[in-house]
C-alpha cells in the first residue's frame, strides 16, 4: 500500500493536471534546443550492434546527465533502434524524498519536461495505489523521460515508484503492469565511496542482478534497491537472460574518485 494519506485512486478532476519538471536545469538542460542536443549527441555516441534485439526491461541509472547521461545511453539508444515495436513503457524507480511504504503512481495524466509533454498511461495501472506526493520532487523517473522523448517519441509512459516493498510486491506490479510495454527500471549503485571500493561493490550487485539473486542485492547496493529486486525476480520469473550493457561511475566523467556513484545499464530478455 502506499502513504496513508494517499487516495489510492485515480480522482477524474487530477487527470487533468499536469505535473512539472522538478529538475530541469540542475540534472539535465532546462533549454530544449541544449536539451535537445545533449540527448541526442549522448544517444549516437553508442555503437548498437546490427544483431542487438529489443529486450523486455532494462535496468538505466538516474544521476545528472553530466554523469550518468553516457550510461544511460547504451539504454536508450537501443530503445531508438528498436522505436518501431515499442507501444509502451513502464517506468519504475525509488522514492528519494517522500517516505513510501509500498508503490505508488500518479493521478497526472501529463508530465511536463522541456521538450514536450509525456503522455501518463493509467489506463493500464491497474490496482496501484495512486499518490502524486512522492512524485512531485522525484528525479529518478523524470530524468529518463527526455531520453524517451528522442528516442521513442509519443510513447505512453506508466511510472511508478517502489518505497519499502517486498520483492513479491514490485514484480507482482510489473507481471500487472507491463503486458506488450518495455519496462525501465531506475536505479544507481553504490554510493559515495572511493572508486576502487565502489567498483567492487557494484560488480558483486552486477553478478546478482546476472544470476537472478535479488536476495544478494543490499540496501546500500543500490539506491533503487525495491524496484531493482522487484525486476530482477520478475526477470527469474519470465526466464529472462540478463546482459550487461554498461557499469560505470562517477568517476569516468569527471567526478571526485574519492567519492563516487556507481551507473548501470543493463538488458533483461
Amino acid at each position: 500500500m502506499g502513504r496513508e494519506e494517499a487516495a489510492g485512486s485515480h480522482p477524474a478532476g487530477a487527470r487533468a493536471m499536469t505535473r512539472p519538471p522538478a529538475v530541469a536545469g540542475a540534472f539535465y538542460p532546462a533549454d530544449p534546443a541544449e536539451l535537445t542536443s545533449t540527448v541526442d549527441k549522448l544517444l549516437d555516441a553508442v555503437d548498437v550492434p546490427a544483431d542487438d534485439v529489443l529486450a523486455r526491461a532494462y535496468v538505466v541509472p538516474h544521476a545528472g546527465y553530466r554523469y550518468s547521461g553516457a550510461t544511460a545511453a547504451h539504454v536508450y539508444a537501443r530503445l531508438r533502434r528498436h522505436a518501431v515495436h515499442i507501444g509502451r513503457i513502464v517506468l519504475l524507480g525509488p522514492a528519494h524524498r517522500v517516505r513510501l511504504t509500498g508503490l505508488a503512481a500518479p493521478t497526472t495524466r501529463r508530465w511536463a519536461t522541456p521538450l514536450g509533454d509525456v503522455t501518463i498511461d493509467l489506463d493500464h495501472a491497474g490496482g496501484l495505489p495512486a499518490d502524486d506526493a512522492p512524485h512531485a520532487p522525484e528525479h529518478s523517473l523524470e530524468v529518463q523521460l527526455p531520453f524517451l522523448q528522442r528516442a521513442v517519441p509519443g510513447v505512453p509512459v506508466l511510472p511508478f515508484v517502489a518505497g519499502v516493498s517486498t520483492v513479491e510486491e514490485v514484480a507482482d506490479a510489473i507481471a500487472a503492469t507491463s503486458d506488450g510495454a518495455v519496462v525501465l527500471c531506475s536505479t544507481d549503485f553504490s554510493h559515495y565511496e572511493r572508486d576502487v571500493v565502489a567498483r567492487a561493490q557494484d560488480e558483486r550487485t552486477a553478478r546478482a542482478v546476472e544470476s537472478h539473486r535479488p536476495d544478494l542485492i543490499g540496501v546500500r547496493d543500490a539506491c533503487g534497491v525495491f524496484a531493482l529486486r522487484g525486476t530482477v525476480e520478475w526477470g527469474r520469473r519470465n526466464g529472462l537472460a540478463v546482459r550487461r550493457l554498461a557499469l560505470t561511475t562517477s568517476a569516468d566523467s569527471g567526478g571526485d574518485p574519492s567519492r563516487v556513484v556507481g551507473y548501470p545499464a543493463f538488458a533483461l530478455g
